[in-house]
């Protein structure tokens, strides 16, 4: 199994506080099936600041580690970046990084609370100059919770989403759960990734929401999100089915 979007870098962000913690996340992750994960620590977002260049030594460090630890766990390079209006500048002056450094597929992170009226544009010139962004976890915004036709645009659109594993479970809680299966129903998100802080309060759920997306919907639908990890490592492209545009009066019903 690939996991897409973890904090397990040590010392970087709010995920992992040090180096053994990280390899303390990297067993659970092996637990879990994970063989490959990506390190996709904060950028942007009021309080860390982490570059292309503070983040590749880090990534090697911790690949080093885990090899003497002979935990089999390969760990690539990836930001989270909070959206701003320079990422495409940014990107081409090698300070946004693309997941696994070499492709062209890019994490945007919401505001918890909104959606910044500039979305839509700089989504757009993204794919415009070759990028593809990928939304992470929507299925938490206030916003899109409260008005999902906003997703429905951006996905219409060539956007990608990623929701979140502990989403899937309802370890958000039912709101989030009950949204995240409505994002799936509607073909409005193409991956899932675990978001691991931690072992404890912000662990990986990674095999139990692959459960539940089974049960639930059938073993193609897991494939499809299993492989979707795998073309976006790849470079490959990513095909989402169509979407399919909520009805609004039906999930705000959940508040």
């Amino acid at each position: 199994m690939i996991d897409i979007h973890s904090h397990i870098l040590p010392n970087i962000d709010d995920g992992a506080k040090h180096m053994e913690e990280s390899v303390a996340m990297a067993r659970a992750a092996v637990a879990e099936g994970i063989h490959t994960i990506i390190a996709t620590p904060h950028h942007k977002n009021g309080r860390y600041d982490n570059t292309k260049e503070m983040i590749l030594p880090l990534v090697d460090q911790l690949n080093t580690r885990l090899q003497q630890e002979e935990i089999p766990l390969t760990v690539l390079a990836g930001q989270e970046s909070r959206i701003y209006g320079e990422m495409i500048e940014d990107y081409e002056q090698g300070i946004v990084l693309p997941l696994n450094e070499t492709t062209r597929y890019v994490f945007v992170e919401f505001p918890s609370n909104d959606v910044p009226r500039y979305a839509k544009q700089l989504m757009f010139d993204m794919q415009v100059n070759d990028l593809k962004p990928i939304i992470v976890h929507p299925e938490r915004n206030k916003a899109i919770m409260e008005d999902p036709s906003i997703l429905y645009e951006f996905v219409r659109n060539g956007t990608l989403t990623q929701i979140t594993a502990a989403s899937v479970t309802g370890h958000f809680g039912k709101k989030i759960k009950k949204f995240t299966h409505e994002l799936i129903e509607s073909n409005l998100t193409h991956f899932i990734a675990s978001d691991a802080h931690n072992t404890s309060t912000r662990g990986f759920r990674m095999q139990e929401a692959n459960q539940v997306i089974q049960q639930t919907y059938g073993a193609s639908m897991l494939y499809y999100f299993m492989e979707n990890a795998q073309y976006m490592i790849d470079n490959a492209t990513v095909i989402g089915e169509e979407p399919i545009k909520p009805k609004k009066k039906k999930i705000l019903g959940l508040f």
